[in-house]
């Protein structure tokens, strides 16, 4: 594991402690998330598990707080959870490809202890047509 990921994931573990919100089937920061941008500013995020499909995924937040300090590209991406990393769902790697394309070069933490460029996570993507 590279001394970037194993940073990302001190950073993000923290964030962790499951939060009940109004209702009982509904919390938050069961998963966490952190990320590099490419100027080397880091972001984090946490999620929310809502009723009717309205929460959001740590990731997510992530990327909307880098998206505040104005920058669109990531080096590297890590999401954590009590047991360790996780890899980022279909949506999330969806939404970091959408934020900007240069990000198929993400390097995205992976649970065995890899690390993935998002490229090799979203094969034959739809946006390879825009060019």
């Amino acid at each position: 594991m590279s001394d970037k990921v194993q940073s990302l994931i001190e950073i993000a573990t923290p964030l962790l402690g499951e939060l009940t919100l109004g209702r009982p089937d509904t919390s938050a920061a069961t998963v966490a998330a952190a990320i590099l941008s490419k100027s080397g500013r880091i972001y984090t995020g946490v999620c929310m598990d809502l009723s009717c499909g309205i929460g959001f995924c740590a990731e997510h937040a992530a990327v909307a707080e880098m998206i505040k300090g104005r920058e669109t590209e990531i080096d590297t991406i890590v999401a954590v959870c009590e047991t360790g990393v996780l890899a980022p769902c279909g949506r999330c790697r969806e939404l970091i490809v959408q934020v900007n394309p240069k990000n198929f070069a993400t390097r995205v933490a992976l649970p065995d202890g890899g690390v993935s460029p998002l490229r090799k996570l979203l094969p034959d993507h739809w946006i390879d047509s825009w060019s």
